[in-house]
């Protein structure tokens, strides 16, 4: 008995088109969900809140250390006894000519991270 080999690629030709045609209505119903989630999302800003502890476990271990006790930069514990908020804010907006970089940290959030490095221990 011959098998016809014309038959399964007929099959797989119809089931992919079959597809195609399901996927293609279902990214019209996304895209539609799409726009409609960016026209809410122009009218409501959603900001999030700034966490200085977050924000020197991700920016400031790499040059201070895992606990901020010094590395290639200097201890940051104490900071505030040493320099002063007005100081520490200066450095984090300008930077130093030792090698700490200015504007890491957004402008908005300068007192926040300021605050948080002079009560640090």
């Amino acid at each position: 008995m011959k098998r016809n080999p014309v038959i399964p690629y007929l099959l797989i030709c119809v089931l992919g088109i079959v597809l195609v045609f399901f996927l293609s209505v279902k990214g019209l119903g996304d895209a539609k969900e799409i726009a409609k989630e960016k026209e809410n999302g122009g009218k409501e800003k959603v900001t999030e809140k700034f966490e200085p502890e977050a924000f020197a476990k991700e920016t400031c271990i790499g040059c201070h250390g895992n606990n901020l006790e010094g590395g290639a930069g200097p201890n940051l514990h104490g900071l505030g006894a040493k320099l002063g908020k007005d100081k520490v804010k200066d450095v984090l907006a300008n930077g130093t000519s030792g090698g700490m970089p200015g504007g890491l940290v957004k402008p908005e959030n300068i007192d926040a991270m300021a605050d948080w490095l002079v009560k640090l221990k």
